[in-house]
Formats: structure tokens, sequence, C-alpha cells
């Protein structure tokens, strides 16, 4: 099983070093970016109020984007982490099964003593790390940054939007590795679960210009994923986050179940 794991520690460790590099490099410069914001905060909300509410809303751009909670849920929260956590998420969920089986690596493996619940049980704990380094290179970057421009973020706080961010990322990992056991077939599934995100983003956005769709929107995961409370009133966010543990233990175990018994020839 340690063998098993190494292997997949080496075979992710270029997509997430590279995919780290880029998120820490983009949360630095935001963060390098914040005194240039709170000084010139009248000028910005002045240029914002040339806009509808609700079409800042879409984008997240609420309150002030001097207050450290509205600027990590507008750049980071609503812009850089699902796009790292989707990237992520499908390279990574597609690989053991649907692109090991295209590229006839998982008969060899599976050849092997290596039983079909352990070689995904293993990728899935890659999936687990992979997310956690991921989310919280992405929370370092603005913190050390944000230090050095003498920029008022609390580090708990941020880096327990970072774990929210983990929960987030888990889920798409998650139901995207039980489409790889459905489909066999890498770009299938990452074409589907690619879909389900952009859907469930538009699903979110509409819900904040038509708010009788509230109820319907409520199964996008983008409503669950809220930082700024987090980082402005240190309120974590708990039920949320176990709804993101729920759904990703669910549908792992859904695929691991399946792929025991899944015929890989169909």
């Amino acid at each position: 099983m340690n063998a098993a794991f190494g292997m997949e520690l080496r075979r992710m460790r270029s997509l997430v070093g590279w995919t780290a590099v880029a998120a820490i490099a983009y949360g630095g410069i935001v963060a390098g970016f914040y005194p240039t914001i709170r000084d010139n905060q009248a000028m910005i909300e002045q240029y914002m109020g040339l806009f509808p509410k609700d079409l800042l809303s879409v984008f997240g751009m609420e309150g002030s984007l001097a207050d450290p909670g509205a600027f990590f849920s507008m750049y980071v929260g609503g812009m850089l982490w699902p796009i790292v956590a989707a990237v992520a998420a499908i390279a990574l969920a597609t690989r053991p099964v649907a692109a090991d089986l295209e590229h006839g690596f998982l008969e060899l493996v599976l050849s092997t003593r290596l039983s079909r619940v352990r070689y995904l049980g293993t990728a899935v704990a890659g999936q687990l790390v992979a997310m956690a380094v991921l989310a919280f290179a992405t929370v370092g970057g603005i913190l050390v940054v944000g230090r050095v421009v003498g920029a008022p973020f609390d580090a708990g706080r941020f880096m327990l939007a970072g774990i929210h961010a983990f929960g987030f990322g888990i889920t798409i990992a998650a139901v995207t590795t039980l489409l790889s056991v459905l489909t066999l077939d890498r770009g299938r599934a990452a074409g589907v679960a690619a879909g389900l995100m952009l859907g469930m983003y538009l699903l979110d956005a509409a819900s904040k210009v038509w708010t009788g769709i509230g109820g319907v929107a409520s199964l996008s995961p983008f409503q669950h994923f809220q930082t700024r409370p987090i980082i402005n009133e240190g309120t974590f966010p708990i039920g949320d986050f176990l709804l993101f543990a729920v759904v990703a233990a669910a549908a792992w175990a859904a695929a691991v179940l399946l792929f025991r018994r899944r015929d890989l020839a169909a």
C-alpha cells in the first residue's frame, strides 16, 4: 500500500506542483495590489456604482473591496479557487481509472497483488493530499505577500477559509472520480464534470438576480462556499463543510464499490 501511495504521489507531483506555483503567484499578485485597492477605495466604489448591483453580486463584488472578506471572496473564492480546484480535480480524478484504462496501464497494475479497492483507494488518498496542498498554497501566497505589504489579513481566519476551500475541492474530485468509473472514458468524464461545474456556477449566479430560484440554487456547491463570514467574523460554516465532506465520502465510496465489480471491457 505504501509503495502504491508513493507511486501515486510521484505521478501527480508535476501537476500539483505547477498548479500550486500558479496559485501562489496569483495569490501573491492580488495581495500585492491590496494596498492600492484600500487607498483608492472611494474611486473604486464610485466606478462600481455605474453598474447594477445584481450584476456586481454575480461576480462577488459586494461591499467594499478594502474589506479582507470581500477581497478574498472576490479574487480567490469567486475566481481563483474554483478554477484551480476544477482543473486539479478533473485531471487527477479521471486518471486512475479512465485514463489508465485507455493507456493500458490499469490492466498491468491490477495483474499484481494490488486489489481494485486498494488501487482506487490510494488514488483517492492522493486526491485528498493534492487538494490540501493546493488550498493552503493558495492561502499561503496571499498571507506571505499580505504580510510584506502590511495588509490586515488574519492568518487564522484565512487558514479556516483554506479548510473550507479544501472541502469544496474534494467534492469536485469525488464526483469526477465516480463519473470516471461510470464512463470509463476520460474525455467524457472530464466533459461532464466541467459541464456540471459551469452549470452549478451559472445556477448560483442566476439565483443572485432571480431570488425565486433560491431553493433550486441550493443544489449548487457555490451556494455553500461562502468565505466572507469566515474572514470577517471568524465564523466557520460547519454545516456547509460537513455537507461537502458527506457528498465527497458518498461519491468516493460509490466509485470504489462500483469499480470493484466494473467490467473494464464495457
